[in-house]
């Protein structure tokens, strides 16, 4: 990201507002504006690859792993305005995990890009199910989206959950119950 490029039309986004980018309280706003963008949607700067890092072991385990509540900060690419959630990840290994961190950075590679939570959703099972080819994958999402709570409807009790289910936790209801009586907990 070129962060002249976003200060600049972050400058611009301050005019149109009817705001003076020069007053003494906004000098430095859009360059603090730029850096914050670039943080908020370095997930494009991520690929797969990079944040597993081989972080992938053998194992016998076939039993399901579960990581619950991972935060996550992403904005909705219709307002620019954030989104607050949790995930829950979960699979069933076929002889290969993946280091625990790595869940959580796949969570927010994808998070920190302009985003809807039903695609993040699905974005994030497919990774998963790509770096270890598991037998199943379950992710469920649950966020509060600031667009519906500072505009709009300004709704404030609202939360929005998503779930994916791949491979045995879509077809098996028992792998599937558990997972969610596992997540309900």
């Amino acid at each position: 990201m070129q962060i002249d490029d976003l200060k600049a039309h972050f400058a611009g986004i301050l005019a149109g507002i009817g705001e003076d980018p020069d007053r003494e309280g906004l000098i430095e706003t859009p360059q603090r504006a730029a850096k914050a963008m670039a943080y908020l949607c370095r997930g494009y700067s991520q690929d797969l690859n990079t944040v597993v890092n081989d972080a992938i072991f053998s194992s016998g385990n076939d039993d399901m792993i579960i990581v619950k509540d991972i935060e996550l900060y992403s904005l909705c690419e219709h307002h620019v305005l954030p989104f607050i959630g949790r995930a829950h990840v979960a699979y069933l290994p076929r002889g290969k995990v993946i280091g625990l961190s790595k869940i959580a950075r796949i969570v927010d590679m994808y998070a920190r890009r302009l985003q809807i939570q039903e695609n993040l959703t699905v974005q994030i099972a497919d990774a998963i199910s790509e770096a270890i080819q598991p037998a199943g994958v379950a992710v469920t999402i649950e966020a509060e989206h600031l667009c519906m709570k500072m505009r709009g409807v300004e709704k404030q009790n609202s939360v929005m959950k998503t779930s994916v289910m791949l491979g045995t936790f879509r077809e098996s209801q028992a792998t599937r119950m558990e997972y969610l009586q596992l997540i309900a907990d």
